[in-house]
């Protein structure tokens, strides 16, 4: 089972995502961050995707080299990072980050955000993706591709 890691830093949603799947600590992540120049308070972990890229492949986890804008829940594959509460803020644009997993009990978001009562989140209607990164192999022991749920 793929288990959401919180964030501890408020500006560290894609230090927990990355954490999750590469099944890692937030704070093994944030110690590489920080070797390779990478500040948890730098507003490119959530408004550019190489920083990102950059810790999942330091990890060993591959990625898609584009983003795919979102158009629906069933067309997302079982595996990806994604963009939600996207907005710009003087011509820029930042986004939180969340994980999409379709697990053995059906897909799932991993939502790092630490005031959230419940971080495994199925209430789909509610999250609003603008668009997602396939995570084509996890970290350590996470299935690269689980079964393919619906959500609803």
């Amino acid at each position: 089972m793929m288990k959401p890691v919180i964030q501890k830093d408020q500006t560290g949603c894609g230090l927990a995502c990355v954490a999750t799947v590469a099944d890692v600590s937030y704070q093994e992540v944030k110690k590489v961050a920080g070797q390779l120049g990478i500040e948890v308070h730098d507003s490119r972990l959530w408004s550019d995707t190489k920083y990102v890229r950059t810790l999942l492949t330091y990890f060993g986890v591959t990625t898609s080299s584009h983003t795919s804008l979102f158009t629906s829940w069933d067309t997302i594959p079982p595996l990806a990072l994604l963009a939600i509460k996207w907005h710009t803020i003087k011509g820029r644009a930042f986004w939180h980050w969340v994980v999409f997993w379709r697990g053995l009990k059906g897909p799932v978001v991993l939502d790092p955000k630490a005031s959230l009562r419940n971080n495994i989140r199925t209430d789909f209607g509610r999250i609003h993706p603008k668009w997602y990164m396939t995570i084509h192999h996890a970290g350590r022991g996470h299935p690269e591709n689980a079964v393919r749920g619906k959500p609803s």
